[in-house]
């Protein structure tokens, strides 16, 4: 079975944006030391403008050949006029809203994303799945996700998109990993605990 991985980046105190969803007061992080770990440990959560600019067109997909993410952060690609952010991957958005997808490469889910889900998990062969967010998407599949790669910026915000949208639910995870960057970044890596 193939796992949902949520790889996300949030603020120390668990915002993955602001109150509007903006989170390019992160970008600042993305210095040389911490590009080379995502371009050699995670080049497939690199968009394709990103690969682009970092020579990676041709990087293969170590982790991940899925990728799902909910409509706002959709959105922020299609205002960049990326309609297939990442296009070297399966790609689904899991939106109410959007009828059409403006890409072939895009599956637009309308309904129901966790059944969607447990269909990609139960495919045989092939990568893994990524959540890419956001908050909504995150707290409706919080029971199928295996595993959670936080990258955390040391940035507080005070207010905003929490990671997990949802209602007050524990779940529990186990801490696998953590690696610390010179410029303040922890990667955090758990496994649900079953």
């Amino acid at each position: 079975m193939r796992k949902l991985t949520y790889f996300i980046a949030c603020s120390i105190d668990g915002f993955i944006g602001d109150p509007s969803g903006d989170a390019s007061s992160m970008f600042t992080y993305l210095d040389e030391e911490f590009l080379e770990f995502l371009k050699t440990e995670y080049p497939e959560t690199v968009s394709a403008e990103g690969r682009r600019l970092l020579n990676l067109q041709d990087a293969e997909n170590k982790h991940f050949d899925t990728v799902i993410q909910g409509r706002a952060s959709y959105q922020l690609g299609l205002d960049a006029g990326m309609t297939s952010p990442y296009g070297h991957m399966r790609e689904y958005v899991a939106s109410s809203t959007i009828e059409k997808s403006p890409d072939p490469n895009v599956e637009i889910v309308s309904e129901d994303p966790v059944a969607r889900i447990r269909e990609l998990r139960a495919e045989e062969g092939g990568l893994d799945i990524w959540l890419c967010g956001g908050s909504r998407i995150a707290g409706a599949l919080l029971g199928e996700i295996d595993e959670l790669v936080i990258k955390t910026y040391p940035e507080v915000y005070g207010s905003g998109m929490p990671m997990f949208g949802a209602g007050f639910s524990v779940t529990a995870f186990a801490l696998d990993t953590v690696r610390a960057f010179d410029n303040g970044v922890l990667v955090r890596k758990y496994s649900r605990k079953r």
